[in-house]
């Protein structure tokens, strides 16, 4: 008994010192912030970072951009009303991205939400969506009924991405998507480029090291960028209980390593890098400065490493 009680004091310690980010929704001004919700790379559950996942507010607007597990709950901590939700960007379907795009729209349909909510995702996105609808079905039925709320089914709608190109445009941001590579197996996998009033942020996750993603990034003010932190994959294939060369060839094959994410900043010539999506991001033993290494051997521009509930401004 004592010892659930000082782990249950531990818990409430820990929760009350979470950083809330400041004035997320009532903003006063339509400025654009890009806030880290999730920063480690994969489907693995850790302690010290959240899955996959980011909000970039314009004023109270905000627009999802993938849904890793734990987006929900990031987002309700960092103070956003979630019947704000109504456009969701995801960049493949990977569980890690868009394992929980369903049940944040689910949560806020929940909480209030009476819009439509778009999700704009590559092919398959429609049957996921689809297959989740029915899997939450009596819930839904009992709902309507119970509390005369509105059908979820007839609230989202889903827009496949195919070619590169403008998936998204109101008189606040305009979105780009650009088709970059994940082998062996996703063939359908997109970076996207967020341009607004004061300039541009790029969002480049899960993607092999690809040199035309400086071009896509040309003179963004900011670049978010995926790392692979190659000296940390022994460790981490111990943890996750995957030794095989399979294992190996995929994380190696399908990710930028640090010092090529250095290259593709310092040919975009971005006015500014953060690492995102670290892989391994559950192992406190590689620092930030760590992580930059590699990036500083040919990116001398500003450079930051993400963790959850950052701010990025330009």
């Amino acid at each position: 008994m004592i010892s659930s009680r000082r782990n249950l004091l531990k818990l409430m310690a820990c929760s009350a010192t979470v950083p809330l980010l400041p004035k997320i929704a009532g903003a006063q001004d339509r400025r654009a912030v890009w806030h880290v919700l999730g920063s480690n790379g994969g489907p693995r559950v850790v302690t010290n970072r959240s899955n996959p996942a980011n909000v970039l507010m314009i004023g109270d607007t905000p627009y999802i951009v993938d849904c890793g597990y734990g987006v929900t709950r990031q987002l309700v901590r960092a103070g956003l009303p979630l019947t704000s939700l109504e456009q969701i960007f995801i960049t493949h379907l990977h569980s890690d991205h868009a394992l929980e795009c369903g049940n944040l729209i689910y949560c806020s349909w929940s909480t209030g939400l009476d819009n439509e909510v778009t999700v704009h995702a590559p092919e398959g996105a429609k049957a996921m969506m689809d297959a989740y609808m029915e899997s939450i079905r009596f819930d839904l039925d009992v709902r309507i009924g119970d509390e005369n709320k509105p059908d979820l089914r007839n609230m989202v709608k889903v827009r496949e991405i195919g070619d590169s190109g403008v998936v998204f445009e109101n008189s606040d941001v305009t979105v780009t998507a650009f088709r970059t590579p994940h082998p062996p197996i996703v063939k359908r996998n997109y970076a996207f480029r967020f341009d607004v009033a004061e300039g541009s942020f790029v969002y480049a996750c899960d993607t092999a090291y690809n040199p035309a993603l400086a071009d896509f990034a040309q003179g963004a003010d900011v670049l978010i960028h995926e790392a692979l932190y190659e000296p940390g994959f022994a460790d981490m294939a111990v943890r996750s209980r995957n030794k095989s060369e399979s294992f190996r060839e995929h994380i190696f094959n399908s990710h930028t390593s640090t010092e090529h994410v250095g290259q593709i900043a310092a040919a975009a010539k971005v006015k500014k890098l953060v690492l995102s999506h670290l892989v391994p991001g559950d192992d406190e033993s590689i620092t930030d400065d760590m992580w930059l290494e590699g990036v500083r051997r040919h990116y001398d521009g500003e450079a930051i490493v993400a963790h959850d509930f950052m701010e990025i401004t330009i």
